[in-house]
């Protein structure tokens, strides 16, 4: 039984592009002599969550600021700007100190990875949004964190917001003072910060998670996070064979350097290189996606948002897309229905639509034009933050889900 297990777990690593395959019953064992910190311990990221960030919300909280902080923050939008009046003293000197690139931040590498973000646009939109998007509601503590938080009760503007994280990071100016990202993130890390007080508040909640000392997001959480989606998509693309140099690809790991680290990673979790990730995501991904109720229903509602968009194709084949991008077994555990026709598309034509547009072979496919329709009707889903083509703010949460 054992090794069947193994078996399935190595059949769904290979299927979402992601390479090394841990046991999923082996305890946390990766050393963070791989990591960007270099420093050969090894440390559960599952009991690490954000002591610079954690209390300084909670008392935010509960003297009942944040509706305050919130409405200032709606002026606080690009990387140069300052930060807004009015903010609490606590909050002000906090973010001072965070609001800042890394020391060891690489702008040739930042910069170098906006134009390949600008060069994969098509690529990433549709594997953030159809491949990443949907993979994060098999990722069960995610999927009942996001189910039982406040986002849950309104997934077009959770989405919204999921696509602004996503869009500004990809921006060209992402890092510069006319970019969103830093600030994005900033703001990102400070939900997180609510969520962790307010989530083990929710009685629902707290009868279905197995969340460490009943704390979501630890690092590790937000470790998961980025190999759904820079992990995986780094591997999608190679082993669609999209033409990457190497430079490319650790500029794009850069740039997801940079992103764990504006959160609150801290920096001995943080891959030193792709080889660093694909080991770390054996123990951090692979092994712990499963179904939960709260997922599969997540992902019905996220999937009816795509379909709210003109994509050229039917509701199968998008159904059968998310499919062929995560694996035949993601799809039976969020119920997804066949469309066998529609598979057999895809399996054929999408290999042929990649080759052309990449150069790598002059016949331009049978279905070309309902493939590029497909994409970019998922890219613009991407670019337009699911509702608009507004910024979305992100704004932190003062409850659960009601």
């Amino acid at each position: 039984m054992q090794n069947l297990s193994r078996r399935r777990v190595l059949t769904l690593g290979a299927a979402l592009g992601l390479v090394g395959v841990a046991d999923p019953g082996k305890a946390w064992a990766w050393s963070s002599a791989d990591s960007i910190a270099a420093t050969d311990t090894v440390t559960d990221p599952w009991s690490v969550w954000d002591d610079a960030t954690d209390p300084l919300v909670a008392s935010l909280l509960e003297n009942g600021q944040i509706p305050a902080v919130n409405t200032a923050f709606e002026s606080w939008v690009n990387n140069g700007d300052p930060l807004p009046a009015g903010l609490p003293a606590n909050l002000v000197s906090y973010l001072q100190q965070v609001n800042t690139l890394p020391s060891w931040a690489d702008r040739t590498k930042l910069a170098r990875a906006a134009q390949f973000n600008k060069r994969m646009s098509m690529y990433l939109f549709l594997l953030y949004g159809l491949g990443s998007g949907i993979m994060s509601t098999v990722i069960p503590r995610e999927a009942r964190n996001v189910y039982y938080s406040a986002g849950g009760a309104d997934m077009q503007s959770r989405a919204a917001k999921t696509f602004t994280y996503g869009y500004d990071l990809s921006a060209l100016d992402a890092f510069q003072p006319t970019g969103h990202f830093v600030v994005t993130s900033n703001k990102t890390r400070l939900t997180h910060a609510a969520v962790r007080h307010l989530l083990p508040q929710s009685p629902a909640w707290r009868a279905v998670t197995d969340d460490q000392d009943f704390i979501p997001i630890s690092n590790g959480d937000i470790l998961i996070t980025f190999h759904s989606l820079g992990t995986y998509v780094y591997g999608k693309l190679k082993s669609w064979g999209i033409r990457m140099s190497a430079a490319e690809e650790d500029a794009y790991l850069h740039q997801w350097q940079v992103a764990l680290h504006l959160l609150g990673v801290r920096d001995d979790f943080i891959p030193a290189s792709w080889a660093a990730a694909k080991q770390q995501s054996a123990y951090a991904l692979t092994p712990l996606l499963a179904p939960t109720p709260e997922g599969i229903d997540l992902a019905d509602v996220l999937l009816g948002l795509v379909s709210q968009v003109d994509l050229g194709v039917t509701q199968g084949f998008q159904r059968e897309f998310a499919r062929y991008v995560l694996s035949d077994k993601i799809g039976d555990w969020l119920r997804l229905p066949r469309d066998l026709v529609s598979r057999g598309l895809i399996e054929v034509g999408w290999p042929a639509y990649v080759a052309f547009r990449e150069g790598l072979s002059p016949i331009m496919p049978t279905g070309f034009s309902m493939f590029d329709q497909f994409v970019r009707g998922l890219a613009m889903l991407f670019l337009n933050n699911g509702t608009s083509t507004s910024y979305t703010p992100i704004t932190i949460p003062t409850g659960n889900r009601p």
